[in-house]
């Protein structure tokens, strides 16, 4: 696997020279894609610098132990040759995960659906706190959440919930949220005290540009209407609303958060292209399936992921069979553990294939 660093190393000086030329400065295209080639290659580099030291660490030790008699120099030899063997292995390891090959789609924006499932009012409800958790987790990154479409229950809850995230590495993140998050709890109205268990599905796509996806528009009938349940003034009393059908494939997209006819347009186009765009994904994920040991995200979107267990005060991950009692917290949009362990162990499955594949 590091038979091309050296080649990236150059490669990274030949961008830094040609970020410093005036012409590659006024393009702003051309600007924009060596600085996005240079923040994915910098991390590399410098893991690979940190190998080489830890090597010639390693080089250098072994040759003073040779050549040095005095037991007080061979003694801190031994020492800086034992630490360099154990951060060589680590260092090895990070940059193994950091030449693993990259989901184009990491970087990209990322459009959820929340849909209540089984359970009711009660799964409404619960639809609603998980849109309020993944608030409180995009908002430590500053990332913006936009509104595309909600229908709610009237008591509080979400039957569906459609919105975007904006931000750098969005679905790098979120794309490990899709699939079925199931509650376990007491409900309010329950005068039995019974605990009920109720699911939610989510859905993340990455946001597709038109790049990504030609739509025909010959494909599609667009509808515009009245909008429904809470807004602006304008909301309701003109036709804002937007509905789009996808002719081909049946799906009906409806967007009526904006005052605007054309905002909302904009935005159930935008929604469509993702659609459109997750279809072609789901496609490949299903061919390659058979190939693949494990796969933790963009999985298959009935799969049970998690369950919110209230009594308990727990919430498990069932991909990774992690179990953290903090429930509050989570739903207070404190994911980084849960997210960052299932990325650890999407790398692992990944790594373990690498190996494999390279003994074949």
């Amino acid at each position: 696997m590091f038979d091309k660093l050296d080649d990236l190393v150059d490669r990274i000086e030949t961008i830094n020279n040609q970020l410093t030329d005036p012409d590659v400065v006024s393009d702003q295209n051309k600007f924009k894609k060596l600085m996005k080639e240079q923040s994915d290659l910098t991390p590399i580099v410098e893991k690979y610098k940190e190998y080489k030291a830890a090597k010639q660490t390693i080089e250098d030790s072994l040759l003073m132990l040779e050549e040095e008699s005095d037991e007080e120099i061979r003694e801190m030899a031994k020492e800086e040759l034992a630490e360099a063997k154990a951060s060589l292995e680590t260092i090895e390891q990070e940059l193994k995960i950091l030449l693993l090959p990259k989901d184009p789609n990491d970087s990209k924006n990322v459009i959820v659906e929340i849909r209540a499932g089984a359970g009711g009012d009660e799964a409404a409800l619960f639809a609603y706190e998980i849109f309020r958790m993944y608030q409180k987790y995009v908002d430590q990154f500053r990332w913006k959440v936009e509104l595309i479409s909600v229908n709610e229950n009237g008591i509080g809850g979400f039957k569906e919930a459609v919105f975007m995230i904006t931000g750098e590495g969005a679905y790098s993140k979120m794309k490990y949220e899709s699939g079925v998050h199931r509650v376990q709890r007491i409900p309010k109205t329950e005068s039995g005290g019974r605990i009920h268990t109720s699911t939610v599905t989510v859905a993340v796509m990455p946001e597709a540009e038109e790049v990504d996806v030609v739509i025909d528009e010959n494909d599609i009938r667009i509808d515009v209407m009245r909008a429904s349940g809470n807004g602006g003034q304008c909301v309701n009393t003109t036709d804002s609303a937007v509905r789009l059908t996808h002719i081909p494939t049946g799906i009906v997209i409806y967007s009526q958060t904006e005052k605007s006819q054309l905002q909302n347009k904009t935005k159930a186009f935008a929604l469509l292209r993702s659609k459109l765009y997750d279809l072609e994904l789901q496609k490949q994920h299903d061919a390659e399936a058979a190939d693949r040991k494990s796969q933790v995200g963009t999985g298959d979107r009935s799969e049970k992921i998690r369950t919110y267990n209230f009594p308990e005060g727990r919430v498990t991950d069932h991909r990774i069979k992690l179990t953290l009692y903090k429930l509050d917290q989570i739903l207070d949009g404190d994911l980084n553990e849960l997210i960052d362990s299932l990325i650890a162990a999407d790398q692992a499955a990944k790594l373990a294939q690498v190996n494999e594949e390279s003994q074949t």
